[in-house]
């Protein structure tokens, strides 16, 4: 893994100075790889602006390169791709005309031509001419300074997102928690996310490094796009500016606004204990919750009951007027026997991001938070706050 590093500030510059000169512009590229592309650009494309040249995608052609540009004026990102260029300039296409066009054409090259009037699109027999935009009125790509910056491979950087970042909140009145906390200090980078209900916690070690401690908050929505990203053997860069962040993976560079704010001292609620501690398989747990949750709704509350003498947890679940079920979980339980209930939505969503065949579940009482902490070396711990059992 390469270690992360923090060098000499960089600059992303706009890659054009006039857009108005170098048309009309023609390339060819499989298409195959032009909707990659078209997948990655896209969720720049405004959907709600009054301004028709935010929801375009900027094409410049040089070389022997094609570069894709989108903006929605909070997030702007920049894809370089090889492609045959017979004539330079550039083009502005709508862009999700453009994309579904694409993804419509049969797996051969395709042929773009534009002007700032019109947009002509070839592949094998189909063709298509569709309205242009005009390149003038789609904005530059942001002139970013950044100072400190953090490198990691990507599959572990999608892996540490993918677990913590559906745990965001969806209510924008508190913005800093619907984002995620990426810190990275003493050699140890770590992503927290909370929505006051649950809490989720991954670090990954990075020995040998030479970075300056790093913090700040990135919109979950925007941290699962990027570990959506085509798994690469390129490590992928976050670096800050002012108000800003940064990244680079590969020939993509994003842009988007950093969420500003004080998180929440989430330390605070991470127990020091547990009086009953079980070693459980968390196959079979997700899977006797998922049927539990049958005789419920997504807000209902499924018991877990966990008994010394037997060595086992009893799932259950009940709603008026539908029914109930339970069922018996084989486990290696310690301490005094326990009672307590979780939404089930939240346990499978903590369950999901364990990625061993056992984890631990701990509990300190029925109304204190539950711990569900996956075995070493994997660093995960999900927090998760009771339900009142009736």
């Amino acid at each position: 893994m390469p270690a992360l590093g923090c060098g000499e500030p960089f600059i992303i510059a706009p890659i054009y100075k006039d857009v108005a000169k170098g048309f009309p512009v023609k390339f060819s590229i499989n298409k195959g790889e032009l909707q990659n592309v078209l997948a990655v650009v896209s969720k720049g494309i405004s959907t709600r602006s009054t301004l028709p040249s935010l929801a375009g995608v900027f094409v410049k052609a040089q070389g022997n390169e094609i570069t894709l540009e989108t903006t929605n004026l909070d997030l702007s990102i920049r894809h370089t791709v090889m492609a045959l260029v017979e004539e330079e300039g550039t083009g502005l296409l709508p862009g999700k005309l453009f994309s579904d066009i694409v993804k419509s054409l049969p797996d051969a090259a395709v042929t773009v031509s534009a002007t700032f009037e019109e947009a002509y699109i070839t592949c094998d027999k189909a063709s298509f001419a569709l309205r242009a935009l005009n390149p003038q009125d789609f904005p530059g790509f942001p002139h970013v300074e950044t100072s400190q910056e953090i490198s990691v491979d990507f599959p572990v950087f999608s892996s540490m997102v993918k677990k913590v970042a559906r745990n965001v909140s969806r209510d924008e009145s508190r913005p800093i928690l619907t984002g995620v906390l990426v810190n990275f200090e003493g050699g140890r980078l770590r992503m927290v996310a909370t929505d006051s209900y649950r809490l989720a916690i991954t670090d990954v070690n990075i020995p040998e490094t030479q970075a300056e401690d790093f913090e700040c908050v990135i919109s979950g929505s925007f941290m699962l796009d990027l570990a959506g990203l085509p798994r690469t053997e390129d490590p992928i860069t976050l670096a800050l500016a002012e108000n800003q962040i940064l990244v680079r993976c590969g020939t993509t560079v994003f842009v988007n606004r950093r969420i500003e704010g004080q998180y929440p001292p989430y330390q605070k609620l991470l127990p020091e204990g547990h009086s009953t501690r079980a070693k459980i398989s968390v196959s079979d747990l997700a899977a006797s919750v998922k049927r539990a949750s049958l005789m419920g709704n997504s807000s209902s509350p499924v018991r877990f009951d966990l008994n010394i003498p037997s060595q086992t947890v009893q799932v259950s679940a009940m709603t008026q007027d539908v029914g109930s079920a339970k069922e018996i979980v084989s486990a290696a339980i310690e301490g005094e026997d326990m009672e307590i209930a979780f939404n089930f939505a939240y346990t499978l969503e903590g369950l999901a991001g364990i990625a061993g065949d056992e984890a631990f579940l701990e509990l300190q009482s029925p109304t204190k938070p539950g711990i569900l902490r996956a075995i070493e070396p994997e660093n995960y711990l999900y927090l998760i706050m009771p339900v009142r059992i009736p």
